[in-house]
């Protein structure tokens, strides 16, 4: 069995700031994102279809307030509208911890829908050139939660190798922070990053990612305690599988969609 290792969630301070671990993974997330960007607009159908790197600068700033903004609010919307609602001033208190995935998706759709209208491009064109670059960073933002001790994992049996005894939580858990960085997070980049390496139509890229992650986020959550659950047909379902399974159903219908209109796709709408 493992015990959690509990770090200080203050990386450093710099006078009298505090430079927080979980805002450290946010950095590490959108240098991924800036790093993998300029990966992506070397591979010839992306390059053919003009992205160049000022793109990437801009699109970051767009992107950092739909995560932020979006994150948030589905955290206080989705998941503690009672504690937030009681407790107003800790929704800003986003160092602490506390950001939903599912809201920053839709956060950064809405500032990718208005950097695509600014910027003249197709917002489905904009969508898959930037999901390969997403995985790695929520990976990243996992790693946060862990360092943080959030989010932990349901009982988990002791013989378990990993285990782990979680900072305030009593018996043995499983470490599901870890558990969704490696799934949700490096394993849906392990099989997207290869898949959109190729030229595919039209936002199939954007619906394979929907439905890995929301696949992969389904999974992990039968070893995530829930911020709540509800049963269906006597079947506990919990709210990121509720929040999920739109993901699922709406990424195979685009999936469906985008091959039908193959095999021509439009550079520019």
């Amino acid at each position: 069995m493992l015990v959690h290792p509990n770090p200080d969630p203050v990386a450093f301070s710099i006078g009298p700031v505090d430079i927080h671990w979980y805002g450290l993974m946010y950095v590490l997330a959108f240098g991924l994102f800036l790093a993998l960007g300029r990966l992506r607009i070397r591979q010839p159908h992306i390059a053919a279809q003009g992205w160049k790197a000022e793109d990437l600068d801009d699109m970051l700033f767009y992107g950092m307030l739909g995560v932020v903004l979006g994150g948030r609010l589905g955290e206080v919307l989705f998941y503690q509208p009672a504690h937030f609602f009681a407790n107003p001033l800790e929704i800003f208190k986003v160092w602490q911890g506390g950001m939903s995935f599912h809201g920053g998706f839709l956060g950064v759709l809405v500032a990718m829908a208005l950097w695509a209208r600014k910027s003249k491009r197709n917002l489905l064109d904009v969508y898959d050139f930037i999901a390969p670059m997403v995985p790695l960073g929520y990976a990243a933002g996992r790693l946060g939660n862990f360092i943080n001790h959030e989010l932990p994992g349901r009982i988990a049996d002791p013989s378990l190798p990993w285990a782990m005894l979680w900072p305030g939580v009593e018996g043995p858990r499983h470490p599901s922070p870890l558990y969704q960085m490696l799934l949700d997070g490096i394993v849906v980049f392990i099989i997207l990053w290869p898949y959109a390496r190729k030229q595919r139509p039209r936002l199939a890229v954007g619906a394979m990612f929907t439905l890995l992650y929301g696949c992969a986020r389904f999974t992990t959550e039968y070893f995530r305690v829930p911020d709540w659950e509800i049963t269906v047909a006597g079947i506990p379902v919990t709210s990121g599988q509720v929040l999920s399974l739109p993901m699922i159903v709406g990424a195979l219908v685009m999936l469906a969609w985008a091959y039908r209109q193959a095999p021509g796709r439009p550079v520019h709408a």
